[in-house]
């Protein structure tokens, strides 16, 4: 564990039935011109209305941009925060999934000419803070609107990429499960288990400490004893509630520790294949999991004692406990029926080199994964899954 760490939080967040109504109380009397981010389901399924009436009603103009694109690539982004730039706008407010709030936040710290998406490619700390967010996330996984991360394709390296600022930690956070009601089974259950990736990676992280340990611990509580309710009852607000906390203790506890392998080989599966960032984390997770058993033991019991265990699994062992997660999380991906291989995405087999080479090239994440993988072993992850 390290012997320093810090934690970064949001400015302020709202939560709970209801919670969409503080926007009005947010923007009013502070913000003259908020720039809505959304894509067109979230608007086609008329998830913008009370964001934008709360913004009406605070007096604040509006205009709404509505095309950001899923899985951005860094060109894509840029054309977003170009147009941006010219609305005149003092707030961006963020509807949507984790790739409007990956592009909102970098809107936020690129707003200037001096600064662009391919320029924090390579110094992400040239970007500073230049508009204030509101982030209100509409599904229950990525967790950006708890971190200062956004991740982009780059499509001559087909990677995808995360920038990561401090800056970009948004100022406002709105959790309302309301927004979640008629969220797709498919959508919810590809970004509920991202969710359940970041809690085990950041809790067995070479960066964990008290800090994320905490708030990793209880997102992976919620999300076990939530994830299926909350996909499958349209109905279940409590549960999709929970699954929006546990999804942004998540991203707290990122901010604070870092994902790890299962993060780091996803990567190359969204920049070449365009296979959506929650996807590609939910095929790889059991496979990861399985391979840092023996290094992450200790941690897989703690995680089973707190969101897995029955009163009559006081007596098992440090083993039988960690692979009791393993089996329950594998339980879990079966019932949501995530795509287990990637044949399924027109994956050949003959890229499997390039595969390999270009997740190892993530050493950011790799470096937080407490066991090594060599070039053999992450040969053998990607076989699990290509099907």
């Amino acid at each position: 564990m390290l012997e320093q760490y810090s934690l970064s939080m949001p400015g302020a967040v709202y939560s709970g039935r209801g919670a969409l109504e503080r926007i009005r109380e947010i923007a009013e009397g502070r913000f003259k011109k908020a720039a809505v981010f959304t894509d067109r389901g979230v608007e086609q399924a008329g998830l913008l209305a009370v964001p934008m009436e709360q913004l009406r009603a605070a007096g604040a103009e509006t205009v709404v941009i509505t095309d950001l694109p899923a899985e951005p690539s860094c060109d894509e982004a840029q054309d977003i925060i170009d147009r941006f730039r010219e609305t005149g706008a003092d707030l961006i407010v963020a509807v949507g999934g984790g790739s409007v709030m990956d592009v909102a936040k970098l809107a936020s710290i690129g707003a200037g000419d001096s600064v662009t998406v391919r320029a924090l490619l390579d110094d992400p700390t040239l970007g500073k803070k230049e508009v204030p967010t509101l982030m209100v996330p509409t599904t229950a996984g990525t967790g950006s609107e708890a971190t200062m991360n956004s991740i982009v394709a780059v499509p001559e390296r087909q990677l995808k990429v995360g920038i990561v600022n401090p800056d970009m930690i948004p100022d406002y956070v709105i959790l309302d499960g309301s927004l979640l009601k008629n969220l797709p089974k498919k959508i919810g259950a590809s970004t509920g288990i991202d969710a359940m990736a970041h809690a085990v990676e950041c809790f067995t992280s070479n960066k964990a400490n008290p800090f994320s340990n905490l708030y990793a611990k209880e997102a992976a509580k919620l999300i076990f004893r939530n994830i299926e309710t909350a996909c499958e009852d349209p109905d279940g607000e409590e549960a999709k509630t929970n699954m929006l906390m546990a999804a942004f203790y998540a991203g707290v506890a990122i901010s604070s520790s870092g994902t790890t392998a299962v993060h780091a080989l996803s990567y190359p599966l969204g920049g070449k294949y365009h296979i959506p960032h929650g996807v590609s984390n939910a095929m790889l997770l059991l496979p990861v999991m399985r391979f840092n058993k023996s290094a992450c033991l200790k941690e897989f019991a703690e995680l089973f004692d707190a969101a897995v265990a029955e009163p009559s699994d006081w007596q098992l062992t440090e083993e039988e406990k960690a692979q009791g997660l393993l089996n329950r999380m594998e339980e879990i991906i079966r019932r949501l029926e995530i795509p287990s291989s990637l044949s399924a995405f027109g994956v050949p087999r003959e890229d499997l080199e390039d595969l390999v080479s270009a997740g190892l090239d993530v050493k950011r994440l790799l470096n937080n994964n407490k066991k090594e993988i060599t070039r053999e072993e992450a040969r053998a992850l990607y076989l699990e899954i290509m099907g």
